[in-house]
């Protein structure tokens, strides 16, 4: 835990005290984050919400990032100023400030700007959420956007947490989105771009696609563990957080954790995972991914 107050010595004060409240003040409250995002809404439509219905209403997951003490909630502007009000000092938002449908394809990703880091300041949100596409085609526009949201944000002392996400045609013909050889180079791109903390899926290891990938990826064999660590490695200086995806059983989910975390992870960011459960369910499941974080230093 050394390192990481260390690393908060290099923030802004601004910075350092919205990241201590989510950190320290909710969440475990031993320095990991657990984030509840909750912008597939846009992302991938209504249908993340059928498995659970009373799921569609947002004050499903604000009561749930409440009660099971969450660091915090991820979301666009439109829900946080009709959801988040009663909510508010209890719950900290991270509001996401660009998104799009997933409709069009993904071969020249773009995620549009929906809100702005003076709304995060206006809402009180304690952190802003930025999507950027590495490799789509249209990577100058977004890197163009990402410049403006951080100079504002460290203006105004707001957290920049990076959706560090592959996409575009060229990354589908070098091993796919998920491969060790696009993660690892997203994780390398929020570093370098100047993301505070980043959400990275756990890269996959597919036989039928690893020669695809350039070298040496394609000659590497890294076991579940190794992979983890390896873009951890990459993101350097910039904390990971780990997405949960889509829901998979109780046992994965938490084998999941545990080796991120032991890995060197700052926390996760679970949605689905969580939220996809009836009420008890959900609850049970983040007190045993807590528990998990408190077991680990």
């Amino acid at each position: 835990m050394t390192d990481l107050l260390d690393e908060m010595e290099q923030l802004n004060l601004g910075k350092r005290v919205r990241l201590h409240r989510m950190m320290y003040e909710h969440g475990p409250g031993n320095g990991h984050l657990l984030i509840l995002p909750i912008d597939q809404g846009m992302e991938h439509g209504p249908v993340d919400f059928f498995p659970n219905p009373v799921s569609e209403d947002p004050d499903f997951q604000f009561r749930l990032a409440k009660e099971g003490g969450f660091s915090g909630i991820a979301l666009h502007l439109g829900l946080a100023e009709k959801y988040a009000r009663k909510y508010a000092g209890s719950v900290p938002i991270v509001l996401k400030i660009n998104g799009k449908t997933r409709i069009p394809s993904d071969d020249n990703a773009l995620s549009p700007m929906t809100g702005s880091v003076e709304d995060a300041v206006r809402i009180g949100a304690d952190a802003v959420g930025y999507t950027l596409y590495v490799g789509s085609p249209n990577q100058v526009a977004d890197f163009t956007q990402f410049r403006q949201v951080k100079k504002k944000a460290e203006r105004y002392g707001m957290p920049i947490i990076m959706w560090s996400y592959p996409r575009g045609s060229a990354i589908a013909k070098k091993g796919g989105r998920d491969s060790l050889y696009a993660v690892d180079y997203a994780a390398r791109v929020a570093n370098e771009l100047g993301a505070d903390i980043v959400k990275l899926n756990v890269p996959e290891d597919d036989p039928e696609t690893r020669n695809d990938q350039p070298a040496p990826y394609d000659s590497l064999e890294l076991d579940y563990e190794g992979r983890v660590r390896k873009v951890i490695k990459s993101a350097g200086r910039t904390k990971v957080l780990f997405s949960g995806g889509s829901k998979i059983s109780d046992e994965d989910l938490l084998h999941r954790a545990k080796v991120c975390l032991e890995q060197g992870a700052t926390g996760l960011i679970f949605g689905r995972n969580v939220w996809q459960r009836e009420w008890e369910d959900a609850l049970d499941i983040t007190n045993r991914l807590k528990g998990l974080m408190l077991e680990i230093k």
